[in-house]
């Protein structure tokens, strides 16, 4: 099989995960490239042209709170876990865990 294939597949399996892990960095307030950066130095990639747009839908959703802060050189966007987006967090870990020990038993534990 091509690494191609298996490439497909690898990220098809990082991108379940994506918004759960975004949202939890989300308790305080953090700008789209901050927030990146944070990602990436904990060894999550994920490309700015997925980033970016996943926030915009979550704050159309209400899930997160945005402000801008003009008081730098340039402006920055700020977002934040809305009282829905906490709620919805807790949500997507209770079953997070739960399909993880689901799955678990499925193909035998961990190595």
């Amino acid at each position: 099989m091509s690494q191609d294939i298996y490439q497909n597949y690898l990220v098809e399996l990082k991108r379940g995960t994506q918004i759960i892990v975004v949202l939890s960095q989300l308790f305080e307030k953090e700008y789209g490239y901050s927030l990146l950066q944070k990602l990436v130095d904990r060894g999550i990639s994920i490309e700015a042209g997925t980033l970016y747009p996943l926030l915009r839908r979550l704050e159309s959703q209400n899930i997160l709170s945005s402000e801008w802060d003009t008081s730098m050189s340039r402006p920055r966007k700020y977002y934040v876990l809305s009282d829905e987006g906490k709620e919805l967090y807790e949500y997507l870990i209770d079953e997070y865990h739960n399909m993880i020990k689901i799955v678990d038993q499925m193909i035998g534990g961990t190595k």
